[in-house]
């Protein structure tokens, strides 16, 4: 992510030296600053801007740091956002009070600028990193059904190329995959050796040349589905016909 294209960096604080002397340090670095010199200006911040963290005092007037934090925390549209206290009180009672809220970090005044910055650089990539991770989620939760076979403990991604057999993941060639899906996308059916050579090999074969080329496909397909040599297990050989996959 480049800095031109994150969100700002609310800066919160009564004391206006400390404040513009933290915003110009933020802003040096190349960061985007808003500032506010108490909670209920913060919130209406809050409200007009997109913002990737807060950087609050802790004792102001109207509203403290501690009743800024919770109202952030209440807020489900904010919740996310990374929270950072810096403040005079050094007492580890104040410290763990704060923590015990759900602040991300406490940084002491007077604030050392290289502790500032890492302290946010740390806690924006943290926030991407989480921000991507429940993207990610979001997308395989609503991926096409389509792309998602389920048979039993048999679980394939289509759209990945993985295949699970319960918690374990199956590694699989791409013609050992091919010829999986193959057979789940007509479970219970009996499929020919020569459907399966055109879906595996991308070309037709007659009986023979199919029932040679499958065979082996089948036998290690098997083995990784975690069935013991020579034994069938859910990839049933019907003599004379094909096979046919079932619930495992």
């Amino acid at each position: 992510m480049s800095m031109s294209s994150e969100k700002s960096i609310l800066v919160v604080d009564d004391e206006t030296l400390h404040l513009n002397a933290v915003a110009e340090l933020l802003t040096n670095a190349g960061y985007k600053v808003l500032t506010a010199q108490d909670g209920m200006k913060a919130l209406r911040l809050l409200q007009e801007h997109e913002v990737g963290i807060i950087l609050s005092d802790i004792a102001m007037p109207g509203m403290n740091g501690y009743e800024l934090l919770e109202k952030v925390r209440a807020n489900e549209k904010w919740v996310h956002i990374p929270f950072i206290f810096f403040s005079a009180r050094t007492l580890d009672s104040d410290i763990r009070f704060g923590r015990s809220m759900g602040v991300d970090d406490y940084l002491v005044k007077p604030t050392n600028a290289w502790d500032l910055l890492a302290a946010v650089r740390g806690r924006l990539k943290r926030s991407q990193q989480l921000i991507e991770w429940a993207m990610k989620q979001s997308f395989a939760q609503n991926a096409p059904k389509e792309n998602q076979i389920q048979l039993g403990t048999l679980h394939i991604d289509v759209a990945r190329h993985r295949a699970w057999m319960g918690s374990r993941q199956v590694e699989l060639s791409a013609r050992e995959f091919a010829l999986l899906v193959t057979l789940a996308e007509r479970q219970d059916e009996v499929v020919t050796p020569g459907v399966l050579v055109q879906s595996t090999h991308g070309y037709q074969a007659d009986r023979s040349e199919a029932s040679t080329l499958i065979r082996p496909l089948v036998s290690s397909v098997r083995r990784k589905l975690g069935y013991d040599k020579g034994t069938s297990g859910c990839i049933e050989n019907v003599r004379g016909l094909g096979y046919r996959l079932t619930a495992p």
